[in-house]
């Protein structure tokens, strides 16, 4: 291959349309939040007032399949990095940042932003909210540990799997490139919910709720498009206004202007009335 053809391949690709292959929340797309946010609720619940789910969950521990199956410990602990936040989220971004070099365009890293920032907020609420401890820390054989002090209750490790390696399959351009990362994302989403049960640091139920959360934060992100696109154009401008010396952008919301003691111009303070106008009349 001559070098020129190599070069040209690094070039920046023409800038594409702001709303071109931008998901839409669809009647589909609806049904589908629906019915896994309906899933949600049913996992958590069946963990406060079912035996059967919370009965699954001491026999697979008691079950150790770390010690069935010795000889894939060392494989499976390199596997369960690829659900850890940190090094996956430097590894796809630094692939988003390359497509967005190239395309010009601030949207994929600002979509990861947003999917990482939903992951974490609704995620770890959820974590820390409910407290419930790990099979290793287990306290009471066939209690749900909830409430207990604990942080793994949804599985961080297989909700990260599914949000990070599925936004890759997010934000494909074509319909075979969606396809092919959606199995891949798939693949290591449930083979890494799978490990954590096999290393024993979570219930069957962890992953269960794990994989239903990561998958509500992907069918959720055609609702932040919007922001994302105005993030996306105001960052473009700011840029462009910059290298001219001229300053930031307006921001693309409107902001009323402060009077200097920390509130908007024309807000009234509590039990404060709005003055009257009043007309003078001629002498």
């Amino acid at each position: 291959m001559r070098t020129d053809r190599i070069l040209a391949r690094l070039e920046q690709e023409p800038e594409r349309a702001s709303n071109r292959d931008v998901p839409r929340m669809s009647r589909t797309r609806k049904a589908l939040f629906g019915s896994a946010l309906g899933f949600y609720a049913a996992v958590v619940l069946a963990v406060f007032v079912s035996d059967r789910l919370i009965l699954l969950d001491w026999q697979v521990m008691l079950f150790r399949p770390y010690k069935q199956w010795p000889e894939l410990h060392a494989a499976l602990d390199y596997f369960v990095v690829l659900g850890q936040r940190g090094p996956t989220a430097v590894l796809v971004a630094a692939w988003l940042g390359w497509r967005s070099w190239r395309q010009r365009t601030l949207r994929p890293m600002l979509a990861l932003g947003a999917a990482l920032l939903l992951l974490n907020s609704t995620v770890g609420a959820v974590k820390y909210g409910l407290g419930r401890l790990g099979p290793h820390y287990a306290t009471t054989v066939g209690a749900d540990e909830m409430f207990a002090g604990g942080d793994i209750f949804p599985s961080g490790h297989t909700a990260n799997a599914v949000v990070t390696w599925g936004i890759l399959a997010y934000l494909a351009t074509t319909p075979r490139a969606r396809r092919v990362l959606s199995v891949v994302a798939a693949g290591f989403a449930l083979g890494v919910g799978a490990t954590t049960v096999y290393l024993g640091t979570h219930w069957v139920s962890d992953v269960l709720l794990g994989w239903i959360a990561g998958l509500l934060v992907l069918l959720a992100l055609p609702w932040c498009e919007p922001a994302i696109a105005a993030a996306n154009t105001w960052l473009l401008d700011s840029r462009d206004r910059l290298k001219q010396g001229r300053g930031l952008a307006p921001l693309p919301f409107p902001i009323p202007p402060s009077t200097g003691r920390g509130e908007p111009r024309g807000a009234l303070r509590p039990g404060r009335r709005k003055p009257r106008r009043t007309h003078r009349r001629g002498p």
